[in-house]
């Protein structure tokens, strides 16, 4: 087990370290003079670092790529209010040197307890179609075990392991809260809707080393990787009604709200819309957490800037805890002014 990780940096900085990080990014960037210097962004299980590497960077170029595991010495500073670590040697580890877990961030929620806050949820389902639809998934061995790891987003959202069924169980709590309120929504479509919008993520990312996208992921998104795989399983209950089918495949399509955000199509019915809501919600709440859980150690209740929400933000908690007042000053004692004398009382008689 790694002694130092990325969380730690606020007790070590200004200070050399010496520790072990995953390569999530690697650039090869020009100084003012031409020579190339080093732009890292470093990973462990607690987040990311970003790196600099001014000097002998000809000697390392070439001694490692991405996703590769690093062994660094260098000092943890803070730039613009973040820290960054200027590296100063580095070598890459052996495959004997690594223990994965040190590396990939992981829900803290018990894992089994979501697992069955979502079986519960699935088993109140009133229509029989989606209910078998769901439970064939849930039961589809390779898929389970999946779903139980993937993480949610590479990196905007619930990045990190397990972090896909985080999401979704927040996001059926959340559905549920909704359908009391709107009784119209159909709450078993909608809540299909949220366990198989994301499902395609456990085909779209790999997870193994860092978070980074699989060929097949690349090439169609996870979009297109639910279509297919909901195909799949519909084809094990030919009587499945064609109205439901095209909704939910309506419901996967759409559930990004916008077009710029990549979706083909606009939520057309209430449950669609509810769902790219909800789930834009989520992933926003969570965003927040996360950079207010990364940057505690900041003395500000400003975060630094969050470029996927397009500002900083304030953590209100921070900002409305009660201030430090340094204690006032007591008088003197007695005792502490005879210790300091009339200075005239000291000398001597002739120079008064």
């Amino acid at each position: 087990m790694k002694e130092f990780y990325i969380c730690d940096c606020g007790r070590q900085e200004n200070k050399i370290i010496t520790s072990s990080f995953v390569v999530v990014g690697k650039q090869i960037k020009p100084k003012k003079t031409g020579e190339p210097y080093l732009a890292l962004t470093l990973g462990d299980r607690s987040g990311q670092l970003e790196a600099k590497m001014w000097d002998n960077v000809e000697d390392v170029l070439n001694a490692f790529e991405q996703d590769d595991f690093l062994k660094i010495k260098g000092l943890i500073n803070k730039y613009k209010n973040r820290f960054q670590l200027t590296v100063h040697k580095l070598r890459k580890l052996g495959e004997s040197e690594i223990d994965f877990a040190d590396y990939l961030p992981k829900t803290t929620k018990d894992v089994d307890g979501l697992w069955q806050t979502l079986t519960g949820f699935v088993s109140s389902f009133q229509n029989p179609h989606l209910k078998l639809l769901v439970q064939a998934f849930m039961a589809d061995p390779e898929i389970a075990v999946a779903y139980r790891n993937a993480p949610a987003a590479k990196t905007l959202h619930h990045a990190f392991i397990g972090g896909l069924l985080d999401h979704v169980v927040s996001l059926f709590r959340s559905c549920d809260l909704m359908c009391t309120n709107y009784p119209h929504i159909n709450r078993d479509l909608l809540l299909t809707g949220a366990f198989l919008h994301d499902i395609g993520k456990i085909h779209e990312l790999t997870y193994n080393r860092s978070f980074s996208y699989t060929t097949k992921g690349q090439l169609l998104g996870h979009m297109i990787i639910e279509l297919e795989m909901l195909q799949a399983k519909l084809a094990l209950q030919p009587d499945f009604p064609d109205e439901l089918k095209t909704m939910i495949e309506h419901l996967i399509i759409s559930h990004h709200g916008q077009y710029d955000f990549g979706s083909p199509k606009l939520p057309m019915f209430p449950e669609a819309l509810m769902l790219h809501y909800l789930d834009d919600l989520d992933s926003k709440m969570e965003a927040m957490r996360a950079q207010f859980e990364r940057e505690a150690g900041f003395d500000s209740p400003w975060t630094s800037y969050n470029a996927s929400l397009g500002r900083p933000l304030l953590n209100t908690e921070k900002f409305l805890a009660p201030k430090k007042v340094s204690p006032p000053e007591e008088p003197a004692s007695e005792v502490e002014l005879e210790a300091f004398p009339d200075p005239d009382a000291a000398l001597p008689a002739d120079t008064k």
